[in-house]
């Protein structure tokens, strides 16, 4: 990897995190979302595969979550995300999600690095 791709890929990765930063919500009292039922993300969110999701299923619920981190604005962060649902996954979400999103989580919000630490 010569000079340029290392600067390439470092350029990249600020690029995403702040993305993924920009999308936060100011706090996670913010993500009121359901915690029981059937939700159907939107096309933006979305836009090939599975979009309806049963958050009575451990399994599809960690997936909605997966994909609203990734894919989300930050109004579905507050719709689609609930505070306790996240805070009681983030132990294991945050292995399954990229490093930028875990990151820019993990550095506006103290108590899921808290929480991941105290499952380990």
């Amino acid at each position: 990897m010569g000079p340029s791709s290392a600067f390439d890929a470092v350029s990249a990765l600020e690029v995403l995190r702040a993305r993924y930063a920009g999308q936060l919500p100011a706090s996670l009292d913010d993500l009121a979302g359901p915690v029981r039922g059937r939700v159907d993300l939107p096309l933006h969110v979305v836009w090939s595969g599975v979009r309806s999701f049963d958050l009575d299923r451990p399994r599809l619920r960690m997936s909605l979550y997966r994909t609203v981190l990734a894919e989300g604005l930050r109004e579905d962060m507050v719709t689609y995300l609930n505070r306790d649902l996240l805070l009681d996954q983030w132990p294991v979400l945050r292995t399954l999600i990229s490093r930028p999103i875990r990151e820019v989580w993990e550095a506006r919000f103290p108590e899921l690095t808290g929480r991941a630490a105290a499952a380990a």
